[in-house]
């Protein structure tokens, strides 16, 4: 392969552990937690759940965490009617820049059918599942299974305080929840009509990277479920759709990798797909193309050095690489080529194409996967593909 240099770490297996420990990574300074849909699901079943029992919506309402950690909540409607109940909390994202924030949660508890212990179903702005490869069956409202289970322990609750029936029907919306969704993945993973009821602890924290990673996971997921032979994971909004159409995939088989590449080749490991494409554009991909899997610009740089140094490999004289390591930018490198000679631009994409190919077989350990990258311009145009 022309102008391909090792990448300067190669221990990626330890650069993938370390990308994958950047779930807590956030800004500095001290920031507020929030609260999941699914606890404020908890809670507005808890209080509903109580007022239908005895007439009066405690308020705030308390419940149990996943970890223990008990929490009141402040309800923001309640309604009280001859064989329901519903109540409503305002769903607090804390600091995180989450689409749910502000959103209300309801909760309308009905009793259930004896025996079936607690049922649920989707009202306004909750979705449903229509792909395998979930936690929940197709068909089954999206509420998560953690959030099932806290709702269950508050149903207890209170039914063991008033010596009633834990036998209940709880259905969870959120009034304008479809019109949120569209801007989640949900469309992408199959869950139509609204949001998810999310949280395995109950809690957010202000710009985790954990929630991004779970949806690149369950990305794969749907796509191995619904049997998907070719998927594409990519940087951004334009290399997205320059290789959705280049291949022709549909929307389920594209996952949202953003810069979390160590994130979707480690699941892809354990989790195989026959072929898997990679797209980005020139700058990013010059990162992974030195062994970076976390490509965000604030905890991976672009190698302005290493890059001069593919140049060199790909013919360039002393003088085009000196100027490509005087560039503030990869781009600066590859105008540098660019105005050399047109053709040693498009060899230096190519080397970026191949190395950055290499590091993912790499991570990916195992010949399950076929891997190849594209290189998108920021218009779009396709600059190199390693097939």
């Amino acid at each position: 392969m022309m102008g391909v240099v090792e990448p300067q770490d190669a221990n990626l297996e330890a650069n993938l552990e370390a990308h994958l420990e950047l779930d807590e990574h956030r800004p500095t300074g001290p920031l507020r937690r929030g609260w999941t849909t699914g606890a404020c699901a908890t809670a507005a079943t808890k209080a509903a759940y109580s007022a239908l029992l005895s007439g009066v919506f405690p308020d705030p309402v308390e419940i149990t965490l996943p970890r223990g950690q008990r929490v009141w909540f402040a309800l923001a409607t309640e309604s009280l009617m001859d064989r329901s109940a519903a109540a409503g909390v305002v769903k607090d994202a804390g600091d995180d820049p989450d689409v749910t924030h502000g959103a209300v949660v309801v909760a309308t508890v009905r009793q259930g059918t004896p025996g079936a212990g607690v049922t649920f179903s989707a009202g306004e702005g909750v979705g449903t599942i229509t792909l395998p490869g979930l936690p929940l069956a197709v068909g089954e409202p999206a509420i998560n299974p953690v959030p099932r289970q806290m709702i269950g322990t508050a149903v207890a609750e209170v039914a063991a305080a008033f010596g009633a029936s834990a036998d209940v029907h709880v259905e969870i919306s959120v009034p304008g929840g479809a019109q949120i969704a569209l801007h989640t993945w949900n469309p992408r993973l199959g869950i139509v009509g609204g949001l998810s009821i999310l949280g395995t602890t109950g809690i957010v924290i202000p710009y985790s990277c954990s929630a991004w990673i779970h949806s690149i996971h369950r990305g794969v997921d749907v796509a191995r479920a619904v049997g998907h032979v070719h998927v594409a994971g990519c940087t951004g909004s334009t290399s997205e759709l320059a290789v959705q159409q280049r291949f022709s995939l549909p929307n389920t088989a594209m996952l949202d990798m953003g810069d979390f590449a160590g994130g979707l080749l480690k699941y892809v490991r354990s989790h195989p797909v026959p072929r898997l494409t990679i797209g980005g554009g020139f700058a990013k991909l010059s990162k992974l193309a030195n062994g970076h899997m976390d490509l965000h610009s604030g905890r991976s740089q672009v190698d302005i050095n290493a890059l001069a140094q593919r140049l060199a490999a790909c013919g360039a004289s002393g003088d085009v690489v000196m100027a490509a390591r005087a560039a503030n930018t990869a781009l600066g490198v590859l105008q540098v080529a660019r105005t050399a000679d047109s053709g040693l631009g498009t060899a230096l994409t190519a080397a970026v194409c191949e190395a950055a190919q290499l590091v993912a077989e790499t991570a990916l350990v195992t010949s399950a996967t076929q891997v190849d990258v594209v290189v998108v311009d920021r218009d779009g145009t396709i600059l190199a593909e390693s097939l």
